[in-house]
């Protein structure tokens, strides 16, 4: 059946359905928004001027089935190029075009979803004859379900199907696409316990007769650039055998062209890989495993059918199939005709003596018949129940293989996840000594400066004590210095004092031969003025009778003594003041501290305190003045003393 045939199936149903009113016409509105549906679904530009001009003289009235066709042919059918569009987007659009006015599925369980119910839809059309309307024959019918039940490995029992032809005499010269669904979906065609196990199998047969699916599954593939060995999704179709990265078919990886020069070929085992085969084409050579010798075969043969298909120029395994059912069904009705036919010749020409040994000569025969027909029909099923312990076998064996891989895969998951969490505590342990190390690390550091701060500390402080040690060495030193100029005072004040003593011996000596008349005038108070104390000696000097020559010497050396005795003090008192003002300087000075300044009154002495440079340096001064003006003094003033 070539394409237009089966697109026109599809719009059958679509043009159809637009007929409400079951007349056989449509509007030309509604054929419209067909044409231009059509246009798009088979991906062809539209052309609106050739609809009105095709119409134009049925304007007052709808468009039969026939009025239509010749512009469906002409300008839809004829210009439908197989690989330009997606056939199954076409058949959806005419599905949905005519379920919603056809399929109205019940409210209870169903067997077939929405999904199924259009998968079967397309299937129906690939089966279906080639008349109007369109049917189903029951060989056809039996072929399909025999295929489902195959599919989820069960065995087809046709009682139903037997028993639902008994009960509707119409059913028994086709089946329309409707009726099907309904009775399928009612259980009345097939036994199903699981609804999911169903939906797989139609999907699987749909994807094998529809999308002319040869044959499918994985397979080892040598790489043509690395060399290495990679599973991969085969799918064989009759053109092509196309290779992807899993069952989703979403990441295409590669394609074989399958042209008439290709060759399939087995290969010996090599490189620890077993049941290799080839396929050589123009370019290059694919090699391939399957995972045991049954699948080798299989794929050989698969691979070997398509080769032979291109070769004799056919594009559908399956509709090649379809034919030779159809030629081996009009052969045995012609046989069964031929067969027939003599017997009711022999029939009219015996006569009637002869006409009950006739009867049950033919009776014999036609059972005869029906005998040889039931021994090849045994020898059928017992071939297909061979065949079909040996595919439960492989099944099972997969089964088992499956089993076996998917608690492989369970364990395998089982320690990766063991591995995964000790992965994450391995990190999480690392985390932990890393963020240790970091904080070792950063007291450390701290440790590091505290030290650094307390070695800068310690050689401040050491600086600190050599300089309080070298200020008290200094001070030691110039202790030691000024003690011994006071040492050397005293001793000049010791050497003074007796000058002194071997001076005043003689002189106390003259004092005492003086009249007592003169005494009270030596007592007078020592608080009197220089003035008053020269006058009282002069007149002492005068009253005594004493002569001047011996007086004057006496008078000098008094003199002399007294002003020694005042640089003496002085010193003493200067070199105390030093000594204050020394120890005042040397003295630390604490953070804070800071002494109390009492007011200083410059025209009041201190009262035991030490005088200041500047009231020293005028002390002096007034009293070598007074030294100049009046004389000498025998003591110093009381407000010099400590």
């Amino acid at each position: 059946m070539d394409l237009q045939s089966e697109l026109l199936k599809s719009i059958w149903y679509a043009f159809t359905s637009l007929d409400v009113e079951q007349s056989g016409k449509v509007s030309k509105s509604q054929l419209k928004v067909l044409s231009h549906n059509l246009y798009t679904a088979l991906n062809i530009p539209h052309d609106p001027v050739a609809l009105e001009e095709h119409f134009k003289d049925n304007n007052n009235g709808p468009v039969s089935n026939q009025g239509y066709m010749p512009y469906l042919n002409k300008y839809i059918l004829a210009k439908a190029t197989e690989g330009t569009f997606n056939k199954e987007t076409f058949d959806e659009l005419c599905w949905t075009l005519t379920s919603k006015k056809n399929f109205k599925p019940s409210t209870q369980q169903r067997l077939c979803s929405q999904k199924d119910c259009f998968k079967l839809f397309c299937l129906f059309n690939l089966l279906s004859e080639d008349r109007y309307p369109l049917v189903i024959i029951q060989p056809e019918l039996e072929y399909l379900l025999k295929k489902i039940c195959s599919t989820m490995s069960l065995e087809w029992d046709g009682t139903l199907l037997e028993e639902l032809l008994s009960q509707n005499v119409d059913l028994q010269d086709g089946m329309s696409v409707w009726e099907f669904l309904e009775h399928l979906s009612a259980g009345q065609l097939l036994h199903v316990e699981c609804k999911e196990a169903f939906s797989l199998a139609v999907d699987e047969v749909f994807m094998e007769m529809y999308h002319n699916t040869i044959k499918k599954g994985y397979l080892l593939k040598k790489g043509h650039v690395r060399r290495n060995w990679q599973e991969r999704w085969f799918v064989l179709k009759p053109s092509s055998l196309t290779y992807f990265v899993g069952e989703d078919l979403k990441e295409k990886k590669g394609e074989i062209l399958l042209e008439e020069n290709c060759v399939v070929e087995n290969l010996p085992d090599k490189e620890g890989r077993r049941c290799l085969f080839c396929v050589k084409t123009y370019i290059r050579t694919y090699e391939m495993s399957a995972s045991n010798l049954k699948q080798r075969v299989d794929w050989v043969q698969a691979i070997q059918t398509v080769l032979r298909l291109r070769a004799e120029g056919k594009s559908s395994l399956h509709q090649e199939l379809k034919l030779s059912r159809r030629k081996q069904r009009e052969t045995f009705q012609r046989s069964h005709s031929n067969n027939s036919e003599p017997i009711a010749d022999e029939v009219s020409q015996h006569s009637a003596s002869e006409q009950q040994g006739e009867t049950e000569r033919l009776e014999q025969h036609i059972e005869n018949i029906i005998q040889k027909q039931r021994e090849v029909e045994a020898k059928h099923k017992e071939e297909e129940k061979q065949e079909r312990e040996k595919q439960q076998t492989v099944q099972r064996d997969l089964e088992r293989q499956l089993e076996e891989t998917k608690e492989a895969k369970e364990r395998m998951t089982t320690t990766l996840t063991e591995m995964e969490k000790e992965v994450q505590q391995q990190k999480k342990r690392i985390h932990e000594l890393e963020l240790t190390q970091l904080k070792l690390e950063e007291a450390l550091n701290a440790q590091i400066h505290a030290r650094l701060e307390e070695d800068q500390v310690r050689l401040e402080l050491e600086r600190q004590l050599a300089e309080e040690q070298n200020a008290r060495l200094e001070e030691d030193r110039v202790r030691r210095e000024l003690e011994r100029q006071l040492a050397e005072e005293q001793k000049k004040l010791a050497e003074l004092l007796l000058l002194q003593s071997q001076l005043e011996t003689p002189a106390f000596k003259i004092q005492d031969d003086t009249p007592t008349a003169t005494r009270p005038i030596n007592q007078q108070p020592e608080e009197s003025s220089q003035h008053n104390t020269e006058e009282a000696l002069i007149h002492e000097s005068t009253s005594t009778g004493v002569p001047p020559s011996i007086q004057q010497p006496q008078e000098s050396s008094q003199h002399n003594m007294e002003r020694e005795l005042m640089s003496q003090s002085t010193s003493t008192q200067m070199m105390k003041h030093w000594t204050i003002q020394l120890n005042r300087l040397m003295k630390p000075i604490a953070p804070g501290d800071k002494g109390e300044h009492l007011p200083v009154k410059p025209t009041c002495p201190r009262q035991g305190q030490a005088l200041t440079s500047t009231e020293f340096i005028a002390k002096v001064q007034t009293g070598v003045g007074q030294e100049k003006g009046n004389g000498y003094n025998l003591a110093p003033p009381e407000e010099e003393e400590e």
